[in-house]
């Protein structure tokens, strides 16, 4: 909308009136677009906000429900060696044909039961990783409710599924509520509806509209 373009170049240009004569490393003037030049800053400061975002411990709790706590590696339904929440051990197994993943064998080192600190370490390490891709792809204003529940959907589906999402389009644009309706169409497998995707987009919904 036209006044919050206003409202967010009167922020822009207190924060850094300089922001619209760019310049190249060698002092020169890189000659823009003013609106180009706003645009860029305007989303570089939504995700400077956005970054700082963490998932709360609501959601923590709510994506180890869903997908399970394994203290032994194990092989998930694609074939793929995996432990804790979710964690895919040996990215390189996935490039694999599915038919060929189960010659991939299990390394030693991780032939064992892992602790609870380890796994928590591992899931602290993967969350963060999709924090900063809802960060990027959704440069705008979230609630925490909505954070968190962009990072649930966005580890279940990953992040490329978001990034082409109809629900990413509308909440760019500012539906809110037609976005949150978005999450439950993604409850598909073997094209059947499978219930325990289906309870998990309902929890994300309602999560995204808290």
């Amino acid at each position: 909308h036209l006044d919050g373009r206003r409202r967010c170049r009167d922020v822009c240009l207190r924060l850094e009136p300089r922001c619209a004569v760019p310049r190249t490393s060698r002092g020169s003037v890189v000659k823009r677009q003013p609106g180009a030049v706003l645009q860029h800053h305007c989303v570089s400061l939504w995700r400077q906000g956005v970054r700082k975002m963490k998932v709360s411990d609501k959601c923590i709790s709510m994506i180890r429900h869903h997908e399970g706590v394994r203290f032994r590696a194990y092989r998930c339904p694609a074939k793929l060696w995996t432990i804790g929440v979710g964690h895919v051990l040996y990215p390189i197994q996935g490039a694999l044909p599915l038919d060929k993943r189960q010659d991939f064998q299990l390394q030693e080192q991780d032939n064992r039961t892992f602790s609870s600190e380890e796994v928590d370490g591992i899931l602290k390490s993967d969350l963060a990783r999709f924090e900063r891709g809802v960060a990027i792809q959704c440069p705008v204003e979230l609630t925490q409710g909505q954070f968190d529940s962009l990072v649930s959907f966005s580890f279940n589906c990953g992040l490329g599924t978001l990034q082409r999402s109809t629900l990413r389009q509308k909440l760019l644009r500012g539906e809110t509520e037609d976005a949150a309706q978005e999450l439950l169409k993604y409850c598909m497998g073997g094209g059947k509806i499978l219930k325990g995707l289906q309870n998990r987009r309902i929890d994300e919904r309602a999560m995204f509209l808290s």
